[in-house]
């Protein structure tokens, strides 16, 4: 069989990360840096500035629906291209507009954009891995690190754009750093196409999609779910939280730099442990951490422990992503991995849109957005103990490759592929 290896698998990988950085880092967590000025400039409640995320939310539960059929009809590497497009175009409209319900619109727009890219990008990603499965772990981790790298560009991106915007005097001074975040979508799509389409092209999927099954992953998908409700509350809320405890905003920088440096660190920290457990032990214990950094902020104002806080959550959080991902790839056949990443995606998406909506009407109330995070951490220590039970689908079977250690769908000689 002709080898299909790509010639440079790291730098490619590395440039596929930059879709997740559009469709997470800046289409989403920039928004926890922009919700305080904006709440401030629109006179906004906190119910009302989370279902900003709560409409992100819905848009990418819309496309989490629609991206198997639309990568059916144009293909993988295709469709992460147009989305990608497309949602550098919803963060650049709201640079030009002020009025809520189109900022909501808008909103449920690069959510759907939003998850086309991240369900294509994760896909390719599992498919570069399985070319090169001596390290597939890493590949998987790296792609998913690239959060991280949108959400440096954020913490560096909107701070900025808001000083230049105040001190010229400009009204909406947010406005600007959505058209700042927005032309940097633009730049990473740019350089993220050409990879793209090496991978696509070179790993072409045959056969029909077989053996998913939701009863299979019940127990993963249910800890996966509540993972969107507990994360998504501290990423919404969080910036506020600190500014509200007094927190310069030169240290927020500093914060959440850290934060997606973490991110992208993560990649390399838990490779070895998406590829030693084929059931749901990863995404069980990553919960779990998960949680203790959640709650930290609510516990205490510290600097030393609110970055502590978000030193773990960055080197935590999307490995929570990559071990789903990992999880359909030692479990499922090439085929069948759009249809388990898109099931995965789909109740990321759905405890997505309750957890801003939830933790922003704690917030509302007396007992602040300290309680909110608290809320957001027993979701996650709860969908860690559904997470250990997901057992792996015959986790005694020999491989019939004997130079995988990971399972029949694992090695870059798969006949799939």
């Amino acid at each position: 069989m002709p080898d299909r290896r790509l010639p440079h698998p790291l730098a490619t990988a590395l440039a596929l990360s930059l879709a997740a950085a559009i469709a997470l880092g800046l289409t989403r967590f920039s928004y926890g840096l922009l919700l305080p000025p904006m709440r401030d400039d629109l006179g906004w409640s906190y119910l009302l500035a989370g279902s900003m995320n709560t409409y992100n939310a819905l848009g990418y539960f819309l496309g989490a629906l629609v991206t198997p059929l639309l990568m059916r009809r144009v293909g993988v590497w295709r469709l992460l291209v147009a989305g990608s497009l497309l949602a550098s175009l919803f963060m650049l409209v709201p640079g030009l507009v002020s009025d809520t319900k189109a900022l909501f619109a808008l909103r449920v727009g690069a959510g759907l954009a939003s998850a086309c890219i991240f369900i294509a990008g994760g896909v390719l990603a599992a498919r570069l891995a399985s070319l090169h499965s001596e390290r597939a772990g890493l590949y998987i981790g790296l792609y998913y690190g690239g959060t991280g790298v949108g959400i440096v560009l954020s913490a560096l991106l909107v701070p900025a754009a808001l000083a230049i915007a105040h001190a010229q005097g400009v009204s909406h001074a947010w406005q600007s750093a959505w058209l700042a975040l927005g032309s940097a979508c633009l730049l990473a799509s740019a350089i993220m196409a050409w990879p793209a389409r090496a991978i696509g092209e070179a790993q072409p999927v045959h056969g029909a999609a077989q053996g998913f099954a939701l009863k299979d992953f019940v127990f993963g998908l249910g800890g996966y779910c509540l993972f969107g409700v507990g994360y998504i509350g501290y990423m919404t809320f969080v910036v506020a939280l600190l500014k509200q405890q007094g927190m310069s905003a030169g240290l927020i920088t500093v914060f959440y730099t850290m934060l997606g440096l973490a991110v992208v660190a993560s990649a390399r920290i838990w490779a070895g442990l998406l590829d030693r457990y084929r059931g749901g032990q990863p995404l069980a214990i990553l919960n779990t951490l998960l949680a203790g950094a959640v709650i930290l902020p609510a516990l205490s104002s510290a600097v030393p422990i609110v970055f502590l806080s978000g030193l773990v959550f960055g080197a935590v959080f999307l490995s929570v992503v990559a071990s789903t991902t990992a999880l359909v790839r030692h479990n499922l056949p090439p085929a069948s991995w759009s249809a388990g990443i898109s099931a995965f995606t789909t109740v990321f998406a759905l405890g997505q849109i309750a957890g801003p909506i939830v933790v922003g009407a704690i917030a509302d109330g007396p007992a602040g957005l300290e309680r909110g995070l608290m809320v957001s951490a027993a979701a996650l220590l709860i969908g860690a103990v559904l997470a250990s039970r997901q057992k792996a689908l015959a986790p005694d079977a020999p491989s019939p490759y004997p130079h995988s250690p990971h399972g029949p769908y694992t090695n870059s000689n798969d006949s799939h592929l």
